[in-house]
């Protein structure tokens, strides 16, 4: 007969999913075992909110260091930046408020969090400000972010390449810009 071997627990693998409102973006999906769409860490929008607090604690100890720590990371060592980078990922961790305001900040927030050449999706702004409703925000997240891109904060792309977003239609992703 076959040996009997030990089984162990089943680790919770996760399958890769498509982002659906960004279709060049890979997420973690939903567990393998569960056919439950509800156990799919609601659209992201937990992890994009463990994002931000990961950022606003980072963002502290920056601000905290000082400049000459923050040199690396900061684009001119400035403490004020610093405390920009902190009241962005509060503000987009706050509840209510103005929409647009949040949307900026968390638009902001993602972007200092990333790797410096990273993009993010307008989506994740929106889902990280609007939660279950982030659909509804779609619209005013691309107007925020044309907003930012006019003052040179970010950059707006489309396959890899800096586009007009009032001129472009599809997927967009959001960089830092020249004035970042």
């Amino acid at each position: 007969m076959w040996p009997r071997l030990a089984i162990q627990p089943r680790q919770r693998a996760r399958a890769p999913q498509r982002c659906p409102a960004d279709l060049g973006r890979w997420d973690a999906g939903p567990p393998v075992s569960s056919g439950n769409p509800a156990a799919w860490d609601n659209g992201g929008m937990e992890s994009l909110r463990r994002e931000l607090e990961a950022e606003l604690a980072a963002a502290r100890e920056r601000a905290r260091s000082g400049p000459e720590a923050a040199a690396g990371e900061l684009a001119s060592g400035d403490p004020a930046a610093a405390g920009r980078r902190v009241r962005d990922a509060e503000v987009a961790l706050g509840e209510g408020g103005d929409q647009r305001v949040r949307l900026a900040a968390a638009m902001r927030a993602l972007l200092w969090h990333r790797r410096a050449d990273a993009t993010i999706c307008p989506s994740d702004a929106a889902r990280a400000v609007g939660g279950e409703s982030w659909r509804e925000l779609m619209d005013t997240a691309r107007e925020v972010a044309a907003e930012l891109a006019r003052d040179g904060e970010i950059v707006v792309r489309q396959r890899g390449a800096d586009v007009d977003i009032a001129t472009v239609t599809g997927p967009i992703r959001l960089a830092r810009g020249p004035r970042w």
